[in-house]
């Protein structure tokens, strides 16, 4: 597939994708690594657009530089959208209460302190997304070391084996105290997005190297 078709391709999947206003946004392909530019007006939108560009076949990887611009003033300050992420993460049924900070800078929403699980962070950094006036979220926050299963290798492969799109074989696992590091090749971004979800599913995962890559 030639980067032009794999550029229409991408541009139809934003159009069509009813989430995201594409009408500002510019899509660049080079040897299948796409550039998303231009702006948007909310922080969902650049996620939603982000996700319709790695599910086109042929993305072989996606650079963003879309900002959030909302329309006219937001007239949201740092300090509100601070409490609003507090008390979003404190009623938060997946969260324990208080055990996350909350740092913004100009709608750029910084999250840190420590959960026990993936899922928990995951779910954080999508609360506060959804945020009026975010313009950005990056998630430091930790995962507490817990005692690793022996067999967490095996539950890794076994998890892989059960998803009917990805040939476990073409992975490979390999474990370092709680520090998970996968290679190998998959056919598609979702089926590598599977086996990173299914690396981080194993108890005791403290952080995952994900070097798959897209096969040509």
């Amino acid at each position: 597939m030639t980067d032009k078709t794999l550029q229409a391709l991408i541009e139809d999947e934003l159009e069509w994708e009813p989430s995201v206003d594409s009408s500002n946004i510019g899509v660049a392909v080079d040897a299948g690594v796409v550039r998303l530019s231009g702006s948007v007006r909310t922080y969902p939108q650049k996620i939603a657009a982000e996700k319709a560009a790695q599910r086109v076949k042929g993305v072989r990887g996606v650079a963003m530089d879309i900002d959030v611009r909302p329309f006219g003033d937001t007239g949201t300050s740092d300090d509100e959208v601070a409490k609003r992420a507090l008390n979003t993460l404190a009623w938060h049924a997946m969260l324990p209460g208080n055990a996350l900070k909350v740092r913004v800078e100009n709608g750029h929403v910084t999250l840190s302190g420590a959960l026990d699980w993936q899922y928990q962070r995951e779910a954080a950094e999508r609360a506060v997304q959804k945020l009026y006036g975010v313009r950005s979220v990056i998630n430091q926050i930790a995962l507490k070391p817990q005692v690793l299963a022996s067999d967490v290798k095996r539950r890794i492969e076994d998890a892989l084996e059960r998803q009917a799109r990805i040939e476990a074989g073409q992975v490979r696992v390999s474990i370092e105290g709680g520090r998970v590091k996968l290679d190998g090749k998959v056919d598609s971004w979702s089926d590598r997005n599977a086996v990173e979800r299914a690396a981080w599913a194993a108890p005791g995962v403290t952080a995952v190297e994900d070097h798959v890559v897209i096969s040509a």
